[in-house]
């Protein structure tokens, strides 16, 4: 039988974004209905509202969601009802060629819900990112539900995107070390959480960089040493300065631009790696002299949701959390309800929040 909820949707490119009545289906084989305890509102959101993923309007937002889960369709055991679950957008197939050879983070085949959930006039709605958790109930694959203890914080949904996304762009992309130097270029949600993920490794110096001195100073709380504001000092003359002349060893790149993508490039040390997490949009284009890229050597990588594999990766997370080693206060900056997107989505334009949860 299907229920009615309240969601947020994106009606159009640039429109600001309504609470409607959202139909959620019963789930069918391998997909579950969740009922959502709180989600984050992530920079992904507000890129699907402007048009900068893709035009599949209407969007049903949020995908950095915790919550319960309320059913299950025929052949799920991975989760029951009343199970507690952080919620992932890359549910792994297990069976494509990058799971065969034990790689199921690169997953190529990942899937989502095979049914959609609607507007009440029958409209098919795009849940961002697979998930569509801006709403009171989601419907969602059951592989894209991963069980963590009760215990759990309900903001652990932050561990669905942008805290996992920084972390493992810092542990398992970047590989970062003890006693390596890390330069973060943005300290928003995944840069911050790309901080924390470097301190959690042993790095011996983590210089923030940003344009934004409230965002440097939390930088700071989460694990920063140094910091660099962009707007007054050139990012790599000062990244190099804080490296005794040489550059990071890495240089994690959380903004998505080729102007900030440059710096992190000549910011690192030779041999060093350049991890790109941050999301551009499609007109982006990125030019480097190619005769630089290969003498600097190491590596230039493409952070995949911090190559992450949820089933391993987020449990972890929330034990380190749970043993006082990763604080996930510091990355709430408000709490809101769900008629409070757009505002929330306003205050992220000007800086003015590291991350706002709706709360259900």
């Amino acid at each position: 039988m299907t229920q009615h909820v309240r969601g947020v949707i994106a009606p159009g490119k640039d429109q600001p974004v309504r609470t409607e009545t959202i139909v959620v289906p019963d789930p069918g084989p391998g997909e579950a209905v969740v009922e959502v305890r709180a989600c984050g509102v992530c920079h992904t959101d507000l890129h699907y509202r402007e048009g900068g993923i893709n035009d599949d309007f209407p969007f049903l937002l949020g995908h950095e969601a915790a919550g319960v889960v309320e059913s299950v369709g025929e052949g799920v055991s991975e989760v029951a009802p009343g199970d507690f679950v952080v919620l992932n957008w890359r549910a792994v197939c297990g069976q494509c060629r990058a799971c065969a050879r034990g790689r199921p983070w690169y997953c190529f085949d990942t899937h989502n819900a095979e049914q959609p959930m609607t507007l009440t006039d029958g409209t098919p709605l795009s849940p961002a990112l697979g998930i569509g958790a801006f709403a009171e109930k989601t419907l969602v694959a059951a592989g894209q539900c991963t069980k963590v203890p009760e215990t759990a914080p309900e903001v652990a949904g932050l561990l669905g995107c942008g805290v996992m996304a920084g972390i493992g762009a810092a542990i398992n992309t970047g590989q970062v070390s003890r006693g390596d130097s890390v330069a973060v270029i943005g300290c928003g949600g995944v840069g911050d959480a790309a901080i924390a993920g470097s301190r959690l490794a042993g790095a011996a110096r983590v210089i923030a960089v940003d344009i934004d001195d409230r965002k440097l100073a939390t930088a700071r709380e989460l694990g920063a040493t140094h910091t660099v504001n962009s707007r007054q000092t050139d990012p790599i003359t000062a990244v190099r300065e804080l490296t005794g002349g040489f550059g990071a060893d890495v240089v994690i790149e959380a903004v998505g631009r080729p102007e900030t993508y440059e710096q992190a490039f000549y910011a690192r040390d030779l041999a060093g790696t350049v991890v790109l997490v941050g999301v551009p949009t499609p007109d982006m284009k990125l030019e480097l002299p190619l005769l630089d890229v290969f003498g600097r050597g190491g590596s230039l990588k493409s952070s995949w949701y911090g190559d992450c594999l949820p089933s391993r990766d987020f449990p972890m997370l929330i034990d380190l959390h749970r043993q006082g080693r990763l604080d996930l206060a510091p990355f709430v900056t408000e709490k809101i309800n769900l008629d409070q997107v757009e505002e929330a989505f306003a205050k992220m334009h000007t800086g003015e929040v590291l991350r706002s949860v709706v709360m259900f």
